[in-house]
């Protein structure tokens, strides 16, 4: 079964063209000059005419925005730059653009070995044994909010389902007692709007409040003894006991602080992306809520045409070339993943929608090191909030615009939607 991207995707290759210089010119005085600008006024899916554009013409651009940074927009290139961390790094900057930090933010913030330590400790909490478990209390969350979205007068995907689904999740995984669960809810879903609107005074004031509820995360959950081998907090708390690691307790505490703002931002974009195609592709809903088991296969292409991360990115640690670019020591390399799951010399029709598709070996949760631990969490999430919204409707679609995040994520800020509720519900 393959159906086109929605309608309100543009067709790849056609769009703006998204160049402002041509490649490899310099000013006078020695400057780059920008060869491309992130267009920070997206519809759903326009970004892809870019990056279609992009790979043909000009594969990896330099853009003047946020400082200065590369593009990689290829399939080999981003592969080949995270699977290399003898050549490239995170240390220096991790996203574009760059954010001043007084200290580097663990465990992104760290290469290989210390990163190793962080992934030691932090893989065996996401294992799929362990975040299976969490399973009752992720569906509770998503029945919850779709009967919630249900009775709203203006129903959104993102505000009343996506952004608290993806709080409630991460909280169960960290073991919060409700009233906990509550607060971070509400604290991380007005951190991430926050960030969409570059609200620098509600970003600190968010951040340092993030700061002192993993503290107090922290605290409580060791006065409760956890087992390490399943619980987060403990697992951190381990090898911050242990002198041969690169984790202190300082560290430790940042890093449940990082995973807290991490598994809200990219589960919450991925699944208002996922609730947008299918608001636009009625026949897809239908063939799903018919065909439950196909759903898992969906989910891994939308996964595909929808890959929330793109400001990743790595330094050079010395001088190199790619894509036939000189690229200097301690330049800024953006990963747009959401144009290599979209390459055409990898995926055949990279457009469309395919249900079942074959070789479907894409990087929505990264490669190398840095490789998202949190994907068999990220899928479970995806399968019962999508389960669960289309078993408790009989039909949704777009109620109006569907608003797109800046920059700094690929995924909607908003798709409203008209619902029509189940006659019987699960």
């Amino acid at each position: 079964m393959a159906t086109p991207h929605p309608p309100s995707m543009t067709a790849a290759g056609t769009g703006r063209c998204p160049f402002t210089g041509p490649a490899a010119a310099e000013h006078p005085d020695g400057a780059r000059v920008s060869e491309w600008s992130p267009d920070r006024n997206e519809t759903f899916g326009s970004a892809h005419a870019d990056y279609a554009a992009l790979r043909e013409q000009n594969p990896f651009p330099w853009s003047a925005d946020y400082g200065g940074f590369w593009a990689a927009t290829t399939y080999e290139d981003i592969l080949a730059i995270t699977q290399d961390d003898e050549l490239f790094s995170t240390a220096k900057q991790n996203v574009v653009p760059h954010v001043p930090r007084a200290s580097r933010r663990p465990p992104l913030h760290f290469d290989p070995p210390e990163h190793t330590d962080y992934r030691t400790a932090i893989d065996p909490v996401f294992r799929r044994s362990v975040v299976t478990e969490h399973a009752g209390a992720f569906r509770d969350s998503a029945r919850r909010l779709v009967d919630g979205m249900l009775m709203e007068s203006s129903p959104d995907g993102v505000r009343h389902l996506a952004a608290p689904f993806a709080m409630d999740c991460f909280a169960s995984l960290l073991g919060l007692a409700r009233d906990q669960t509550r607060e971070i809810r509400e604290i991380g879903v007005r951190y991430g709007f926050a960030i969409q609107d570059m609200d620098n005074p509600v970003i600190e004031e968010c951040s340092k409040r993030l700061y002192e509820i993993a503290r107090e995360i922290y605290d409580r959950r060791l006065a409760e003894d956890p087992d390490p081998s399943r619980d987060l907090v403990a697992s951190l708390h381990r090898a911050a006991l242990d002198p041969d690691t690169a984790i202190t307790e300082t560290r430790a505490v940042a890093t449940i602080r990082q995973l807290i703002v991490a598994g809200m931002g990219a589960p919450q974009a991925v699944l208002g992306s996922c609730i947008a195609h299918l608001a636009t592709d009625l026949d897809l809903q239908a063939h799903l809520r018919a065909h439950p088991e196909d759903l898992p296969s969906a989910i891994e292409e939308m996964l595909r045409l929808h890959a929330p991360y793109r400001v990743f990115a790595r330094t050079a640690k010395r001088d190199t070339v790619i894509h036939g670019r000189a690229v200097a020591q301690d330049e800024p390399i953006a990963l747009l993943f959401p144009s290599a799951n979209r390459d055409e010399t990898r995926f055949e029709d990279p457009d469309t929608f395919v249900l079942r598709r074959k070789q479907n070996s894409h990087l929505s949760f990264g490669r190398g090191s840095h490789k998202c631990p949190a994907a068999t969490m990220g899928r479970l999430e995806l399968l019962i909030a999508l389960e669960e919204l289309l078993a408790r409707t009989e039909t949704f679609s777009l109620a109006g615009d569907i608003v797109m995040m800046n920059w700094l994520e690929y995924g909607p800020r908003s798709v409203p939607l008209t619902l029509r509720p189940a006659d019987r519900m699960p």
